[in-house]
Parts: C-alpha cells; structure tokens; sequence
C-alpha cells in the first residue's frame, strides 16, 4: 500500500484567504493577486481620471497608480489606497466626497435622494439669501469652506411684480402673453399692437433679459416685470 502523499494534494482543503486591501478608508477583499488602478478606483466608485496613490513609508514618496498598472496585493503589509485631491460637502446633513471641482444640481439631487418636488438650496452665510441650485446649474466645490446643500419643499405660489403690482403665479414659467395679461388685463393679438417686456431678479446664468412673443421664462420668487404697449396704427 503506498502511503506517500503527492506534493500539493493538501491545498484543494486549505483554499486561499482573500487579499485585504483599503481604498479610501473602506476595507475591501478579493482573491486576485493582482489589480489594475482601474479596477481599484471602479470598485471604489472613484472616476478614472482622477489621481490614485498608493500609500508608501516615509520618507519616501507615496506611488502614483495610474490606471493600466498592476498592483501586487499579496504582499505582506495591507496596501493603503487613497486620493490627494478630493472635496468634502454635505447633503442635508450628510457627509459625501467628490473628487471633481464641479457639481451639478442633477447630481446633488440623485445623491441626496431628493424629491423632484422639492427645492435643492446652497447654505449661505447667514443674513443672505441661499442660493437656489437648478437641476442643471454647476455648482464649484473648491471654493473656499465646505459647501452645505439642503432641500425643502418647492412652493406651491409665487410672487411676481408687473409694472410694479405684485401677483400670486402658480406655475413654474411664465410666458410672454401671460404676462401682458396680467399687466393690461388680456393680450392683444392685433398685428398693429406691439408689446415689450423686460424682467429682472430672475435666475442665473441670465437673471435679467428681454422676452419676445412667444417666449416663456422660468419663475423666481419676486421676480420683477416691466410690460409696456405700443401702437403701429
């Protein structure tokens, strides 16, 4: 009877232990030896484009890992992963990481979970108006201080002011014929009457313009209108 064990038999019973690794604070595992820093950064949710180190003893300097490069995890320390260049900023209280300058209003409104009827608003220092943030608005968070977001239901009214009244509007937009009714009680249509409307305090990236007929202008609280009629006749 042959009693002799083949070199090797022993190890289908003692299968590997993962790899343990950490990006950005987060344990990770896995049983691949190796792993580019595309798969590091896609696992941690970290866009390509953004610089990855590795985390290196001083004095010598931390490795860049670009994207293509194959990182030995089984190494006998844990590796340490982590991104220089990241921006802090909160969400209704909670805490979220960036790691681009710029945000968009969409962007803040999926990551906050945030209703589309509800209002996303920037916190401004206090005794000024926040800053209402619209879904396709790009905010900068490398200005200086954390920036802090926050939602609350959209009102249900507004207030306008043409030619100097002020007039409850329910709707998100206004459009020019809207508007020259509200000022002269109805829009004529005649080819010899002519209207011009300008507005003011409306939002950004044009909160002040002129409307032509036909146009709509999306609504801000105290938005101010001036409406004047001529006639060509």
């Amino acid at each position: 009877m042959n009693s002799k064990i083949h070199q090797g038999e022993s190890h289908s019973h003692n299968p590997k232990k993962p790899l343990k690794f950490v990006i950005e604070g987060k344990e990770y595992e896995t049983y691949d030896q190796f792993k580019t820093g595309a798969e590091l950064k896609q696992l941690a949710g970290i866009p390509l484009d953004t610089e990855l180190f590795l985390s290196i003893s001083k004095p010598y300097q931390d490795e860049l890992i670009e994207n293509e490069k194959q990182v030995n995890l089984a190494r006998p320390e844990t590796e340490y992963f982590f991104v220089k260049k990241k921006l802090q900023f909160s969400i209704n209280g909670k805490s979220f990481t960036w790691y681009k300058q710029y945000i968009r209003g969409s962007q803040i409104r999926g990551l906050g979970n945030i209703s589309a009827e509800d209002d996303i608003f920037l916190d401004i220092k206090e005794g000024w108006q926040d800053d209402q943030i619209l879904d396709d608005e790009v905010v900068d968070l490398a200005r200086p201080g954390k920036e802090k977001f926050f939602s609350k239901p959209r009102p249900t009214e507004l207030t306008i002011i043409v030619n100097a009244r002020p007039h409850i509007w329910k709707e998100a937009n206004i459009s020019f014929e809207q508007l020259v009714a509200l000022a002269f009680g109805s829009y004529d249509n005649n080819p010899n009457k002519g209207y011009t409307v300008t507005y003011s305090r409306g939002w950004e990236p044009k909160p002040e313009g002129t409307m032509v007929k036909g146009s709509i202008v999306r609504v801000k609280n105290k938005m101010i209108f001036d409406v004047s009629a001529t006639d060509k006749s």
